[in-house]
């Protein structure tokens, strides 16, 4: 029988540092959130081989004292709460003491600090959670915290990790979504010596969505400012001709902490009823402003979770707030229906001055009788006669009778040709000409036949009492899906033209990086591009060029959702996507040779369902149709 102990306290601080620390990105949010809480304007982050080997931290804010060096990497040391009543009212973005434990438990971490009062600095070095002697050192106003060789003594964890390509785009979209909730510090990233990111710092939520998001998406935004009971909503949503394929553009912040909240996502989503694209999603940058003492932060070790006091006031102002945004749009095309302008009468040009000696009457006389002749109007062309039965005129004035014009007769044609001549055609001894050949016996008819397509979507087929209705795209995703996973399939690949290069979510860019060789199966030619962009030269030729950041897209959406912990898993996944992207569409116009194909692979029991488990055919009785029609 087991007896129950106690761990280890190195143990038990490694279990405790798992919750905490997961990758390179959590230390580097876990420290940049410290760096804000201590008032920092302008904060650095620096990697090198996706932030496993060094990431450093680099801020200006208050510092901390070098006799209170050692007491920051205690477990459950903080200077953010002293009593239980201050969970009530959570101000900060850290509170609870463990991120800097967990760090220094995992890593070798060095820490140099100084406060604006102390004319030195002071240095501490940890190894394993073990310190060192603090000591003098040189440095600027603030914090610099180095960590070095991450998971060195947990190879439990370090085995899982992902290429530094993938480790490095999860820091990245860290620093952005840093960035974007805090607009008032100066947020800079560097990466193997390159630097990927610089925000202003001037306070302004523009500058920053323009600094981490790009141009030519901050240029679809528009602004939302809103107000409820208690809170405040401000920020920027997408209009709704440029919402995105997935729900990754949407970053939803409450008193300046990111958090994932459904509630947010359907008043948003909600606000753009009946205004977007079906499969589309708004993209939105919302800070939401709440008294502290309405949201509870401590619901989850990741902090990104929390419940408010009210729900309904919550989705309340954040939707009405976007949907003002939205019906304030003034650049929507509007339809102008003034009446057009009268066109301007024809100018007739005067005609010039008759220069007429005064001495010769005569010849003036003829000039002013040709100029009253060109004065004269012209005659008015009779209007058509209408032959309706007019009404009855009075009995003084005698009806007008209208005679019928007179029928054209149409001469026949002259028969020019020489008059016909009788010839005695003897018979002749030749063979009659041979029979006709009999026709061909019809050939039997198929135990089924297509009888058309309805809505562009759906083959009809009748076979004997029975009718059909298949769904040609998701038969034809089946075949595609069946052809793509049979062993030795190699797709077609098409060059682009011209490279393209995409400018994805951070985690959607590093999941890609990843499974690079799994977007070579498919033929897709990726690669990183600097900057969280991808550059791609080639893909498959059942891709149009222009859905390839679609596709590409979609397919890290189902890497991220399904496929990252199983290889296998992952394949599949991306055959689903792949298999449909290929398939011909509903409502697509369909040759009838393809649609043929289609038929008889169903028919013949070769496709039953498509890969998503939805069945391809629907059957309808004579019987039942008899029965609507009141026959049977």
């Amino acid at each position: 029988m087991s007896n129950i102990q106690v761990l280890d306290p190195h143990v038990a601080n490694l279990i405790a540092a798992g919750e905490v620390v997961e990758r390179p990105a959590s230390v580097a949010k876990e420290l940049m959130e410290n760096a804000i809480d201590a008032g920092a304007t302008a904060v650095t982050v620096e990697i090198s081989h996706g932030g496993m080997t060094f990431l450093r931290v680099t801020d200006d804010g208050k510092g901390i004292p070098a006799d209170e060096l050692p007491t920051a990497f205690l477990r459950h040391a903080t200077s953010k709460l002293k009593t239980e009543y201050d969970l009530e009212a959570i101000g900060t973005l850290g509170f609870r003491g463990e991120a800097l434990a967990a760090i220094a438990a995992v890593s070798r971490i060095t820490v140099l600090s100084r406060p604006l009062e102390a004319p030195f600095g002071a240095s501490l070095s940890l190894e394993g959670g073990v310190p060192g002697a603090v000591e003098e050192a040189g440095c600027p106003l603030g914090t610099t915290i180095v960590v070095r060789d991450l998971f060195f003594n947990t190879p439990a964890r370090l085995k899982f990790m992902k290429k530094d390509a993938a480790e490095g785009a999860a820091v990245f979209a860290v620093v952005q979504r840093v960035a974007l909730s805090h607009p008032e510090v100066s947020i800079k990233f560097l990466r193997d010596g390159k630097q990927e990111l610089l925000t202003p710092g001037d306070g302004k939520l523009q500058s920053a969505v323009y600094a981490v998001l790009g141009r030519e998406l901050a240029l679809g935004f528009v602004p939302v400012r809103g107000s409820g009971e208690g809170m405040e909503v401000s920020g920027f949503v997408s209009l709704p001709a440029c919402c995105r394929a997935s729900r990754n553009y949407q970053f939803f912040f409450v008193n300046g902490r990111l958090v994932k909240s459904r509630l947010l996502m359907a008043a948003l989503e909600e606000a753009y009823a009946n205004q977007k694209m079906v499969g589309k999603f708004p993209g939105c940058v919302l800070h939401l402003q709440t008294k502290l003492s309405a949201v509870d932060v401590n619901v989850h070790p990741a902090k990104t979770e929390v419940k408010f006091g009210s729900d309904k006031q919550v989705f309340d102002t954040v939707y009405h707030g976007v949907l003002s945004a939205l019906d304030k749009d003034k650049t929507r095309p509007a339809v102008q229906l003034t009446p057009p302008a009268p066109p301007p009468a024809p100018s007739v040009p005067a005609p010039p001055p008759l220069m007429v000696h005064s001495g010769n009457n005569q010849l003036q006389q003829l000039a002013i009788e040709s100029l009253q002749a060109q004065a004269k109007p012209a005659p008015r062309l009779r209007p058509p006669v209408d032959i309706t039965p007019p009404d009855p005129e009075p009995e003084d004035e005698p009806p007008v009778h209208i005679t019928p014009p007179p029928a054209i007769i149409t001469p026949s044609p002259v028969n020019l040709s020489p008059p016909a001549v009788d010839v005695l055609v003897e018979p002749s001894l030749e063979a009659p000409p041979p029979a006709p050949p009999e026709p061909d016996p019809e050939p039997e008819e198929p135990a089924w036949k297509m009888a058309g397509e309805v809505f562009d979507t759906y083959i009809v087929v009748e076979q004997g009492e029975k009718i059909f209705f298949l769904d040609k795209h998701a038969a034809h995703e089946r075949l595609n899906f069946d052809r793509m996973k049979a062993e030795g399939y190699t797709p077609m690949v098409q060059t682009l033209l011209s490279p393209a290069v995409l400018r994805l979510p951070a985690e959607e860019c590093a999941v890609l990086l990843e499974h690079q060789a799994l977007l070579d199966e498919f033929g897709f030619g990726v690669e990183e591009f600097g900057s969280g962009s991808l550059l791609v030269r080639q893909a498959p030729d059942y891709v149009d060029p222009a859905d390839v950041e679609t596709a590409l897209l979609e397919l890290a959406q189902t890497l991220l959702s399904t496929g990252r912990a199983d290889p296998s898993s992952a394949r599949d996944a991306l055959l689903h996507t792949m298999a449909c992207k290929a398939a011909i569409k509903g409502g697509w116009k369909t040759s009838p040779q393809e649609l043929a194909r289609v038929a008889e692979a169903v028919m013949s029991g070769e496709v039953k369902y498509c890969p998503h488990g939805r069945p391809v055919a629907i059957e309808l009785t004579k019987k039942m149709l008899e029965k609507q029609f009141r026959r049977a």
